[in-house]
């Protein structure tokens, strides 16, 4: 079978942010989910954000699968996925609410994935405060959607599944209390409500009881009967609990490991991993940024590509396109091809520049920084190339691009030794340049 060209063989399919999230993953999960039998989520929570726009509809999903989108396919929230309740049914009603229909046969939930409450919520967004206020202390730049105290509970292994939700209500009543009885232990200004948040949580289980299945054998079924399944990835390589940027990072592995552990998955079972780069670079939140431009050019990327995160509005900041960055995401995560989108967004500039080396004392550095210290004096080589000054929203084939435009293409492939086989030109559906012959 091919999708969009690409041969597949009954192997899981991924697609990964290569940079610090909001490439367009959404998008590129969009363009290979109609020939999927099944996309699934397999980390993170509602603190990531992908945009699909179909027609003059414009999707927003946070915990659901992009592919929820097409008839037909069926949509998995993995083990790996940690589910804030209100969060997933808000979200819900807003898609069907613009037309999302037949969810209710489509949709499973793992049973193995862990809750996210309210006041993991308020406790994020307590710690980032106290970050703020201390001495020596780093904002982290948290969406404050209680993704990583959810994670932190789920370590020290007194973390709540959706199992113990819908399998025994009163033994999830008193695990419930528990823990809520240790947050406001361990956050004294933190008050919650417990015997509220159990009946609302009663109303949950009933709502989420028909989605939720026991996962592995659910996804192992479908591979052995033939079915094509995709992988979306939240967040991005360079947020990677393990990998990033630390400690400006999610709380999840959301490299190739993450698709392992988050799903039930041998790595064997691992066919393409497409790495989705955006033709510049953009990151939310703080944390080292070699080639971010403070000036007017920046402003202009940040404009120009409408650059405010989905999930939580903040403006992003912008830079030049990374090498040494994306050559070290593909060491991680061995892209088989890449998907360069919102090349449209570079039509008006004069000129484009590429970084392609980090120089620290006057020497390459041969690997990617591991900490915020050794980004201290670090500095980004850059080669300039010509822009190409026109609209190319309305190119549909390689060949239609202007020159300077497949040249900044073509430079790509050569410093990364990966080739381009998506070119996003525009936010619809048919605004993205598929490339067989790469």
């Amino acid at each position: 079978m091919a999708v969009n060209g690409v041969k597949m063989e009954n192997k899981v399919t991924v697609v990964l942010g290569a940079q610090w999230g909001d490439e367009g993953k959404g998008k590129v999960v969009d363009l290979l989910a109609g020939q999927m039998d099944l996309v699934c989520r397999c980390q993170g929570g509602n603190n990531a954000g992908h945009t699909v726009v179909v027609g003059d509809k414009s999707y927003d999903f946070h915990l659901l699968p992009s592919g929820i989108i097409w008839p037909g396919v069926e949509s998995l929230i993995g083990n790996g996925v940690v589910v804030h309740m209100p969060g997933f049914f808000e979200e819900l009603e807003k898609n069907i609410a613009k037309g999302l229909t037949g969810w209710e046969t489509r949709l499973k939930v793992s049973d193995r994935a862990h809750l996210v409450f309210d006041f993991h919520q308020a406790a994020d967004g307590m710690q980032e405060s106290d970050r703020e206020g201390l001495v020596g202390t780093t904002k982290l730049g948290t969406t404050k959607k209680g993704i990583g105290p959810t994670y932190a509970s789920k370590m020290t292994r007194n973390g709540i599944r959706i199992t113990d939700l819908v399998d025994d209500f009163e033994a999830f009543s008193n695990k419930f209390t528990i823990l809520a009885d240790n947050y406001m232990a361990a956050f004294p200004s933190l008050q919650v409500d417990k015997a509220s948040e159990l009946e609302r949580y009663k109303e949950y289980a009933a709502r989420i009881k028909p989605l939720v299945i026991e996962s592995v054998s659910y996804l192992h079924e479908k591979l052995a009967g033939g079915k094509n399944v995709l992988v979306e990835g939240a967040n991005a390589a360079m947020l990677d609990i393990d990998f990033g940027t630390y400690p400006y990072v999610t709380s999840s592995n959301c490299s190739i490991g993450g698709v392992c552990t988050g799903l039930g998955l041998p790595p064997r079972f691992i066919g393409d991993v497409f790495g989705v780069v955006k033709a510049y670079t953009t990151r939310v939140g703080d944390g080292p940024f070699p080639t971010e431009l403070l000036d007017d050019t920046g402003a202009f990327l940040q404009k120009e590509g409408h650059e405010f995160g989905v999930t939580t509005g903040r403006p992003r900041r912008c830079g030049w396109l990374d090498i040494p960055l994306l050559r070290y995401t593909n060491t991680v995560n061995g892209y088989t091809a890449i998907a360069l989108t919102k090349l449209d967004i570079l039509d008006k500039l004069e000129n484009i520049l590429i970084g392609v080396d980090y120089v620290k004392n006057g020497s390459k550095i041969q690997y990617y920084p591991s900490s915020e210290y050794q980004f201290k004096g670090v500095e980004v080589d850059y080669i300039t190339m010509p822009g190409w000054k026109t609209n190319i929203t309305g190119c549909r084939a390689f060949e239609d691009l202007p020159q300077p435009a497949k040249d900044y293409v073509q430079k790509i492939e050569q410093l990364l030794g990966l080739p381009v086989k998506w070119i996003g030109v525009g936010q619809s559906r048919d605004s993205m340049i598929f490339r067989p012959d790469v």
